[in-house]
């Protein structure tokens, strides 16, 4: 259950910041509820969640460099997870 919810952990210069304050950014499946996200989140990385905040990230038109084609990109849910002091998600 826990891999069908949690897609992928998010690196980037934000989501390094926000490690240090033991918040880590997910991508996550859209239906997915903040307590299912918690429980995935204890199960998988066998921490102890505080928060969990979650954004709907809408998809829209991007150009594709070089040609006039404009693809649609996907709507997707990004979760960031808050863990207790002390603990850590390992990202590898």
């Amino acid at each position: 259950m826990a891999r069908e919810i949690i897609k992928r952990l998010i690196l980037s210069e934000k989501s390094s910041r926000l490690s240090a304050l033991n918040q880590y950014f997910l991508e996550v499946d859209k239906d997915a509820t903040k307590p299912q996200i918690r429980q995935a989140v204890e199960e998988r990385f066998g921490v102890h969640v505080l928060a969990v905040r979650t954004v709907n990230v809408k998809g829209g038109l991007r150009t594709v460099r070089g040609t006039r084609r404009q693809v649609t990109e996907t709507t997707w849910k990004r979760a960031i997870v808050e863990v207790k002091p002390g603990e850590r998600i390992e990202i590898v």
